[in-house]
């Protein structure tokens, strides 16, 4: 956690640049580079979709998530990509579950939430 997941892009190319991306991110978040999922989504466009980049993970502040979307995009845009559409979907950990437990809970420590 999290996963950053690319929809539009060809694998060679999220291949070429993960380990910058995920250093990058890492050296923004504090996340270990470990627990950093990048995934690229196979979807079958139906229209003019644009090239995106979905990033999961818990809400930080807002000045950290527009540090790591200023980031990502700049990597993106040196290769071309200036017009992707990168957005954060926020997780809550309480609806979040590591084995079958939510992260968070009234009753319980949480899991270390990364």
């Amino acid at each position: 956690m999290p996963f950053l997941r690319f929809k539009g892009f060809q694998k060679d190319f999220i291949a070429s640049i993960s380990s910058t991306i995920i250093q990058q991110f890492s050296k923004l978040t504090g996340v270990v580079q470990e627990k950093i999922k990048i995934e690229l989504l196979l979807v079958e466009q139906l229209n003019n979709s644009p090239l995106s980049l979905e990033i999961y993970m818990f809400p930080r502040d807002q000045e950290l998530h527009d540090s790591i979307v200023k980031e990502l995009y700049t990597i993106l845009s040196e290769h071309g990509f200036g017009d992707v559409h990168i957005f954060f979907i926020l997780l809550s950990p309480h609806l979040y579950y590591k084995e079958g437990q939510p992260l968070i809970t009234n009753h319980s420590e949480p899991f270390l939430i990364t």
